[in-house]
């Protein structure tokens, strides 16, 4: 019976407890007793806290939410829980321990959720795969030698290898649904401001950064996200008001939408795997069987002007660590980057001599591009692309050791191809499991929507998933 509940998505497993088939300690302790078995293949925990954990249940501190008694895992970076680390897998901040808890770990635990450790990230979270020297490379559950992506790729690999049924993402480039589409899940990258990243964060360069979840399952994202979405006092961006809430609104049927599809690179130079171009072209027919109007229409953007700003944009956000961690320890920028990692070091002697009005003027050309793509969803009402230019690569495709640095520079750009448009435009994405390589590689479809608007990405997501679940 364990095994069966082990298997089953994050709302699943809170149904059976609440049935009383089984006690949170009971399911804590088997799913603790999973990922001992599992991690060592695929590195996906790095940081454990299970006595913590089992404190909490056993003094009956788990409140009574919708989740309450299912075992969760925290990405490591920004979600911070009193009396652990958060290392974002870099030697630099390896030892300390916070004090407080994170406004989205306060949320997640009064949603019921039995938090005991934390998940495997790119050093400073700043790639699309999860290979830190710190503790070594996280493992793709499809096959071991390929990257579960990044940056949430240990929470990924947690997930898609059965270790917990949901795990803590967040999405600053596309760091949610790279691993999801490589891995085989949901996930979705919330508007703008949806939660709150306080009370430590508060723009996150720009506002592009999105926490979340991966899941299973979309029912799991769209409760997750009923109970941990809001603003907080503070916070620089609020996003739109909700009407109802997400899960009740599952059910409601779509008809007409109009879906515009797009296969070609949002960045210039960058050719899509015809393998993901071809599940793109296979859930637009699906899409239009289902009685929705499709159409071949690209989103208003030139690839050429919008890769160039994002790759010198993209550095600033390791440069920007590298200065914070110089100024807490009182030494120089150039000290703090000679204790990065290899790529890391690459991007911030790229963003070290930038000035501060180049910032700006990107984010004035991101704005810009917002404004146009709020027009444009004014005549399409989701915009289907791919998530990843190609499938799960081997680990080791960003070695800087092996391929020099620029050269894996241009490769954590390719891997934001598709994704990055709805972070510097702060509109909702997810990516949804839809098929596979002739490999057996899973490949994800991205859809994107107006602001706001994560109640029809889950809509037609989940009508997706049941079609999906009905071919089986």
């Amino acid at each position: 019976m364990m095994d069966e509940i082990l298997s089953l998505d994050a709302t699943g497993q809170a149904a059976r407890i609440a049935q009383g088939d089984l006690s949170p300690l009971e399911l804590l302790d088997a799913t603790i007793a999973r990922c001992e078995d599992r991690n060592p293949a695929l590195n996906a925990v790095t940081v454990k806290f299970y006595d913590m954990a089992r404190d909490a249940v056993k003094a009956g501190r788990v409140p009574a939410g919708p989740f309450h008694g299912v075992p969760f895992l925290l990405k490591d970076f920004y979600a911070h829980k009193a009396g652990t680390p958060t290392t974002a897998s870099s030697a630099l901040l390896a030892g300390g321990v916070m004090d407080h808890d994170s406004i989205l770990t306060e949320r997640f635990e009064a949603a019921g959720f039995v938090i005991f450790g934390k998940t495997n990230v790119p050093e400073m979270v700043s790639i699309g795969t999860t290979e830190p020297l710190l503790y070594g490379p996280a493992r793709n559950p499809v096959d071991p030698e390929r990257t579960p992506g990044g940056s949430s790729g240990g929470a990924a690999a947690a997930v898609a290898g059965g270790m917990v049924a949901a795990a803590h993402a967040n999405d600053g480039a596309g760091s949610t649904r790279i691993p999801a589409s490589y891995c085989g899940l949901f996930g979705l990258k919330p508007s703008r401001a949806r939660i709150t990243l306080g009370p430590d964060v508060g723009e996150s360069i720009g506002g592009i950064t999105s926490e979340h979840v991966v899941t299973k399952s979309v029912r799991d994202s769209a409760a997750i996200l009923d109970a941990t979405q809001g603003a907080a006092p503070g916070d620089p961006y609020v996003a739109p008001a909700v009407s109802g809430r997400y899960l009740a609104n599952l059910s409601q049927p779509l008809k007409g939408l109009r879906i515009a599809v797009s296969t070609d690179s949002f960045f210039d130079g960058c050719t899509t795997d015809p393998q993901v171009g071809a599940q793109v072209l296979k859930a637009a027919a699906l899409l239009e069987t289902m009685g929705h109007e499709v159409s071949e229409t690209a989103p208003p953007l030139a690839p050429a002007e919008f890769c160039e700003v994002f790759r010198r944009f993209w550095p600033m956000t390791v440069s920007r660590a590298a200065f914070g961690l110089a100024a807490a320890r009182d030494c120089s920028v150039e000290e703090i980057a000679a204790q990065m990692e290899p790529i890391n070091r690459h991007m911030v002697s790229l963003g070290i001599g930038l000035p501060a009005v180049q910032y700006i003027t990107d984010l004035v050309y991101f704005q810009g591009l917002t404004r146009r793509m709020g027009r444009f969803f004014e005549t399409a009402d989701v915009l289907l692309t791919p998530v990843v230019l190609h499938p799960a690569p081997k680990l080791g495709h960003y070695d800087v050791d092996r391929i020099g640095a620029e050269r894996a520079f241009d490769r954590v750009m390719e891997s934001f191809a598709f994704t990055c448009l709805a972070n510097v435009t702060g509109l909702p994405a997810a990516s949804v499991p839809f098929g596979h390589t002739k490999e057996g590689l899973p490949v994800g479809i991205q859809i994107t929507a107006a602001l706001g608007r994560e109640d029809l990405l889950f809509r037609l997501a989940a009508a997706i998933e049941q079609h999906l679940q009905q071919e089986v």
